[in-house]
């Protein structure tokens, strides 16, 4: 018989989970110094029919006071033996066919499924769901998991109907509850014989449960004919009998034959009232002398089987199942054919079988429920709905705390329930101080208030910091206040504070002050720089710039190498943005010949000027050189612009910007024009002819669109209206010749082709670019063509062929020379990137070829970074550079390439003086080649040679010997002041002396006496510091020192700033670890005192909460007592004695326990031990 137990979902979600606080194990006590035996911790396996102990009734139950609703979820558990199951391959248990077909089911029937084998390999089956959906699991599973047996039940033909039903109700009815398929024979069918197919159980079930709906019509009257031939043949007498209704069943019998046996062995019918009567009477119907043995049969069959309800409150069924149904599973295991079933919501619990094993595991039941009213208790308390999540707290760290800390469980409704009942449950000292926590949060959480600060967007992640390092320190400081920052994508400005109304008021204060300051610091100014300063502002190594961000305390941006753009932003206070600015153009004009002008313009004029998204002044600023105009910000009132750049084209910016101003004021007309980008250049023309013809002819200013500009054809005419009109005619004119595409050719010889199509078609597009997007065609290599193909505007071909003709007469007239320059110069001539070789090709329009390098002979000995200049040049192959272009072009170019060699000159300096020009580690003369950009060689010290000679560009030489001449004369004159010095010294000895009292140390100061003067002066001003200075202790709990010193000391060295005092902590292994040492003069030492005492105040609060809070989080150690139920307090720190039984096999005469330190009886993989003896646990295998 398998044993099917009813679990309610809560319970037996607790028991799966493994979350129960406190497990409970029947009877048997939990207290600390309570030894159980070895069978009471190693229970073995249940034998049959093994009797339980019997105990007395349970103490007084307690009265429930919320009756839930009963939940629709159920548990059943059922078992298929070895013989019975279907797939028997346990290799593959959990993964094949058995697997499979649960989880089909699962999916079909909406039911939950788990498989367990048991020893004997009987299949242990556990189908949890509602009522309806286990059913049909059950009876697919039995189907498909468990081999299937057949039988036969014959009942009179007219009583197969009652086992139909209406509409085939009770026989659906039939087959869910027994899980058998059950065949009847249709009514023209003159067999009586029902099939039932199913398992074994299954069968006998619904083979009972026919004989029962049978035999109830048998007893209404519904006899068949035979029986009631039999029985009317004999005088027979009735007597009544009252049994219990629930015992009627087993009178029945399974399959209805206890009522055939009764029958068969003394001829007495038993007729039974219907099922769904009230009714308890039996009637008895035979001869009077067999009355007797019958009434004795139904009387003992009646007692065979008994059902006992023992009352115990809904709130302790789960701990009365136990953790993962250990005590319930005890008492099922013990007495298997005891049914116990648990309901949901109710105070009572069904036990079902033969008497003796009830009464037997009513007696435990009691017994576990005596014991737990003794040691449980359970509270409730109203807790409105919207704290429940603060209760529980993020990923449920506030809820699991306490229930820790308390060993009581927290029942906390779901949000779907809305319902404010919180149940705490558990050991009654445990749930009343949960209860008041719980009420105290409730209490802090009232009194709490939220604010919303508004802080732009982008100031965000600025206070967050990286990592959400700085928004962790205020955080700290305001442990008590929820900071909550919007999503990014939310492009909300909201920052909600929450918290205690004085803590969030204070914090918003705080945060407030950060924004300021963030606000104050975010000012931005862009400062226009010429691109080829940039690399001077940046500095070797970054040295320049990161100066000046430090000093100005700003952030200084500049564009990337491959941006056109000339602006370097600054942000940070105005006034430091400012001071930066004035740095950075100091720079710029120092080196290059800058001239700054101001123009007064009226302000009403600066828009207009200006012109849409800058058109206006950007052409100006393109004529004129690239020079930078500045107007003054909107709403200033200035009517000063400002002009900078070289002084000859500042002056001719100025005359243009004037002149546009006028023409403005007197008669200021705007006409714009469409044309494809394409065209623009071709407008243009090469070096801008077209465009200043157009403009010379009308005197109107022409604006075509920059790169950035959105509409890319747009082309702005600006001046008088008259002046307007005419260029915007002349414009559109040529714009309407370019839009007619005509198609021409000219023949090109093919030598010359290569030259057009190479390096991807280069010159092409530039022809592309230059005239107006016209198309050129080239024959394809190998087709001994010609012709050359070219399709675009009129005007764009006949310009686009001009040019090619160009290109062609160049190449034919093209000539190569040879340039022989050592090869070690070759890479200083191409420059960084090879800029100096490509301006070259492109001033001169040649092309010039560098030779492959040769490394096979043996360079000229180095030193001090240079090769010596001594050895004589002698050309190479590896030396010649070869110029390929025009004849006259190719002679620029080649004095360009020469320029560009570096010379070598002598320079007289004293021997003496070498070192002190070469510097420390060679910093000195490093320093004068970066700057003057030149190589500066210095012969060996054994040669004493009174020359350096330096070497480099025709145009750096200049500065770098007047640069190195000067520095020699610093060198000179700093010599002399050292003979003067040393002259003094020998001559007149001028010493002053004094003494420091508390020391009486002398102090001897020599030099010059104006120098000593002032040394002693500054001297005397600090010792009379230092005395008035005092040094006092203060002692400070160990644990808050790391935060007072803050990450990397910058909290401390913030706090010493402010107090001028100095703060020495101790040392680690300190004889006074929390002695803290605090110099400085009288007052601030007391200032900085009480401020460190506050800091520990409010530190401390926090390191308390946080060591209980990691007593309680931290797990148990192996070897100390923390955590878990067994840890208690052990106060004198040894190790913990760990899992200890009485009565164990190893505890015998004679027997020992296995030693863990013992490599004999632990041995390391890999390596055997032989066994010295046997122990109680049998032979040791490896």
């Amino acid at each position: 018989m398998s044993s099917v137990a009813v679990l309610t979902p809560e319970s037996f979600a607790e028991h799966r989970s493994g979350l129960k606080d406190q497990e409970i194990t029947g009877c048997v006590p939990e207290d600390e110094a309570y030894i159980p035996t070895y069978l009471e911790a190693f229970p073995p396996l249940p034998e049959k029919g093994a009797p339980g102990e019997k105990a007395g009734e349970p103490a007084s139950a307690w009265g429930s006071k919320i009756r839930p609703i009963k939940a629709s979820v159920i548990t059943q558990v059922f078992h298929v033996p070895l013989e019975e199951r279907r797939y028997k391959d346990n290799s593959q248990f959990g993964e094949g066919e058995e697997a499979k077909v649960c989880l089909d089911i699962m999916q079909r029937t909406g039911a939950h499924i788990e498989l367990s084998l048991a020893k004997d390999q009987g299949l242990s089956i556990m189908v949890t769901g509602k009522l309806d959906s286990v059913m049909k699991a059950r009876k697919e599973i039995v189907a498909r998991l468990q081999t299937q047996a057949s039988a036969t039940v014959a009942i009179p033909k007219e009583h197969h109907r009652f086992v139909i039903g209406k509409n085939g109700e009770k026989l659906q009815e039939l087959e869910l509850k027994t899980a058998t398929k059950i065949a009847i024979p249709r009514p023209d069918d003159p067999s009586a014989n029902i099939r039932i197919t199913g398992t074994k159980e299954g069968i006998e079930k619904a083979r009972h449960e026919i004989l029962l709906i049978s035999a109830e019509q048998v007893s209404r009257g519904y006899l068949s004919k035979p029986l009631f031939t039999y029985i009317i043949k004999r005088k027979t007498t009735t007597i009544s009998v009252e049994v219990k209704k629930s015992q009627h069943k087993y009178i029945i019998g399974p399959k209805g034959n206890t009522l055939q046996e009764i029958l068969e062995t003394t001829g007495v019918s038993v007729e039974m009232p219907p099922l769904d009567s009230g009714s308890e009477t039996i009637i008895l119907r035979g001869e009077p002398d067999k009355l007797g043995p019958a009434l004795t049969q139904v009387y003992a069959k009646a007692k065979s089987v008994m059902v006992v309800e023992v009352t115990a409150p809904a709130w302790l069924h789960r701990f009365i199942i136990g953790k993962k149904g250990q005590n319930i599973g005890r008492i099922t295991q013990q007495l298997p054919r005891v049914h116990i079933e648990f309901t949901d919501g109710e105070e009572r619990i069904s036990l079902e079988g033969p008497t003796e094993e009830v009464e037997q595991a009513q007696a435990q039941i009691q017994e576990i429920i005596k014991d737990l009213l003794v040691r449980m208790d359970y509270t409730e308390v109203i807790i409105d709905q919207r704290f429940h999540r603060h209760l529980i707290g993020k990923n449920g760290a506030n809820i699991n705390r306490i229930k820790e800390q308390y060993k009581v469980s927290v029942r906390i409704p779901q949000d779907s329930e809305r319902s404010g009942l919180v149940r705490i449950e558990g050991d009654p000292k445990g749930v009343q101080l949960a209860r008041r926590e719980l009420i105290e949060m409730v209490q802090r959480m009232e009194n709490e208030r939220t604010k919303d600060l508004i802080v732009e967007q982008k100031f965000h992640r600025t206070i967050i910091g990286q990592k959400g390092e700085k928004i962790k320190e205020v955080r700290d400081k305001f442990p008590e206040v929820i900071i909550n920052f919007p999503d990014p994508a939310q492009k909300s400005d909201i920052v909600q504070l929450r918290g205690p109304k004085n803590e969030v008021e204070k914090c918003a204060k705080f945060l407030q002050k950060i924004i300021a300051d963030l606000i104050e610091n975010s000012f931005s100014l862009s400062v226009p720089i010429f691109k080829q300063f940039h690399k001077n502002i940046i500095g070797k190594g970054g040295t320049n710039i990161k100066k000046i961000r430090e000093e100005t305390n700003t952030k200084i941006d500049l564009p990337t190498e491959n941006s056109n753009s000339e602006m370097i932003v600054i942000t940070g206070k105005k006034s430091n943005c400012e001071a930066a600015r004035e740095r950075i153009l100091a720079i710029q004009r120092e080196l290059a010949n800058i001239k700054e002008t101001e123009v007064a313009i009226p302000a009403k004029l600066h828009n207009s000027l200006i012109g849409s998204k800058g058109c206006l002044v950007r052409s100006i600023m393109e004529d004129c050189g690239g020079v930078h105009i500045h107007f003054p910000s909107e709403g200033s009132g200035s009517d000063k612009v400002t002009i900078r750049g070289p002084a000859g084209e500042v002056e001719k910016a100025k005359k243009q910007l004037l002149q546009l101003a006028e023409e403005k004021q007197v008669n200021n007309f705007t006409a714009e024009l469409q044309a494809k980008p394409e065209y623009h250049k071709f407008l243009i023309g090469r070096g801008g002819a077209n465009i200043r013809r157009v403009r010379d002819r009308t005197g109107a200013r022409i604006i075509f669109p920059s790169p950035d500009d959105t509409e890319q054809e747009l082309i702005t005419i600006v001046g008088k209206e008259e002046a307007v009109r005419q260029a915007q005619k002349e414009l559109e004119s040529l714009v309407k010749n370019l839009d007619d595409v005509v198609e021409d050719s000219m023949v090109v010889d093919v030598r010359h082709h290569r030259h057009f199509v190479c390096r991807r078609g280069q010159v092409l597009r530039e022809l592309a670019e230059e005239y107006g997007g016209v198309a050129v065609s080239f024959p394809r290599t190998g087709a001994n063509s010609q012709r050359v193909t070219l399709k675009g505007a009129k005007d764009c071909v006949e310009a686009a062929k001009k040019r090619i003709q160009e290109v062609i007469e160049d190449l034919e007239s093209q000539v190569s020379v040879e340039v022989a320059i050592p090869q070690r110069y070759h890479r200083a001539i191409m420059g960084p990137k090879g800029c100096r070789i490509q301006h070259i090709t492109r001033e001169h329009e040649v092309q010039i070829k560098f030779p492959e390098r040769e490394d096979s002979q043996e360079a000229p000995p180095q030193e001090n970074g240079e090769v010596s200049p001594e050895a004589e040049f002698v050309p190479r192959k590896c030396d010649i550079i070869t110029i390929a272009g025009r004849a006259e072009k190719c002679e620029l170019a080649k004095a360009a390439l020469l320029a560009l060699v570096p010379i070598t000159e002598d320079v007289e300096v004293s021997y003496e003086l070498h070192r002190y020009i070469i510097g420390q580690k060679g910093s000195g003369i490093r320093k004068m080649m970066e700057e003057y950009e030149v190589n500066i060689w210095v012969p060996q010290p054994e040669k004493q040679l009174d020359v350096i000679k330096v070497t480099g560009l025709v145009a750096n030489m200049e500065r770098a010997k007047q640069g190195l001449l000067e520095r020699v004369k610093e060198l000179q004159a700093e010599q002399e002041d050292r003979q003067q010095f040393l002259r003094s010294y020998l001559c007149d000895m001028f010493l002053f002396c004094f003494f420091s009292p508390p020391s009486q140390d002398l102090i001897v100061i020599s030099g010059y006496e104006r120098n000593v003067e002032e040394a002693r002066q500054a001297i005397q001003q600090l010792v009379a510091e230092l005395q008035e200075m005092v040094s006092q202790d203060v002692h400070l709990d160990p644990r808050t020192h790391a935060r007072i010193i803050g990450a990397r000391g910058k909290a401390i060295r913030k706090l010493m700033e402010e107090f001028k005092v100095d703060i020495r902590f101790p040392q680690p292994g300190s004889g006074e670890p929390d002695k803290v040492t605090v110099t400085g003069l009288p007052e601030t030492v007391d200032n900085a005192i009480d401020h460190l005492l506050n800091l520990e105040e409010e530190y401390m609060l926090s390191v308390t909460e946080t060591e209980t809070l990691a007593a309680y989080m931290k797990p148990p150690s192996r070897y100390g007592g923390g955590g878990g139920a067994g840890g208690g307090d052990d106060s004198s720190g040894g190790p913990a004695k760990g899992f200890v039984v009485r009565d164990a096999p190893w505890n015998a005469a004679g027997n020992k326990a296995p030693d863990m330190s013992s490599a004999e009886d632990f041995p390391t993989f890999g390596t055997g031990v032989a066994p010295k003896q046997t122990s109680a646990w049998g032979p040791k295998k490896f």
